[in-house]
């Protein structure tokens, strides 16, 4: 059904995206760690922010032990078919990027705190790609839910991009949009790592210090 050849790191169009489905593909029903409903909503005086890092096992692990993260889950964004499947994103056909989602109090760790784990956690630079892993599902992308968190993402970018070049890095890759809808991705996608501790993680930062919220 997939045997074909492209470019999975050109960015598909609408027209030529898979057709997806009507209705969501099965999740977990908890978060393996905490217990906590996946599709719970969003309690009051928390917040919502979603990231694209790369192979989303090891971002979730990135942010799931934070303090002040309440709730994180994995799933596909950014694309254009609607319930998509894992392996309907690995074709490069859906548009979709890999991403996490978290639930956070702001009380307790701000939007800021969270953007620096994104800008030291991997490399921005890189475009449709997180190290070997390659394709339009691995691109670094800020999914913003509120104009403030869209300024600060994109301050965070401007002050980040300096340093970043100063080491010798290429330009800042990563986009910057308003929140999409947000895909589950599968059952045994979720807190991969906690359950295979020792699994596959292609994260890698580049060693460069983000200066957000730290008055430098």
């Amino acid at each position: 059904m997939f045997a074909f050849a492209r470019n999975k790191t050109e960015m598909v169009t609408p027209e030529a995206a898979l057709p997806g489905r009507g209705t969501p593909i099965p999740t977990a029903e908890k978060h393996r760690l905490s217990g906590i409903p996946l599709k719970a909503p969003v309690p009051e005086g928390m917040e919502q922010a979603m990231f694209g890092m790369g192979c989303f096992w090891g971002v979730e692990r990135t942010f799931w032990h934070r303090d002040g993260v309440w709730l994180t889950m994995v799933g596909y964004a950014g694309g254009y078919t609607p319930n998509p499947t894992y392996e309907e994103v690995c074709t490069g056909r859906t548009g979709h990027n890999e991403v996490v989602r978290l639930i956070y109090d702001p009380a307790v760790i701000s939007y800021d705190d969270l953007l620096r784990v994104f800008w030291e956690g991997h490399d921005p630079t890189q475009g449709m790609r997180q190290g070997n892993d390659r394709g339009t599902q691995y691109r670094s992308a800020i999914y913003a839910y509120t104009d403030a968190q869209k300024q600060s993402a994109e301050r965070s970018r401007a002050e980040f991009a300096p340093r970043l070049a100063k080491a010798g890095h290429g330009p800042v890759t990563t986009e910057i949009v308003d929140a999409p809808e947000f895909y589950f991705a599968e059952d045994y996608h979720q807190q991969y790592l906690a359950r295979n501790p020792g699994g596959y993680c292609g994260l890698g930062g580049t060693g460069v210090t983000c200066p957000i919220g730290t008055g430098a």
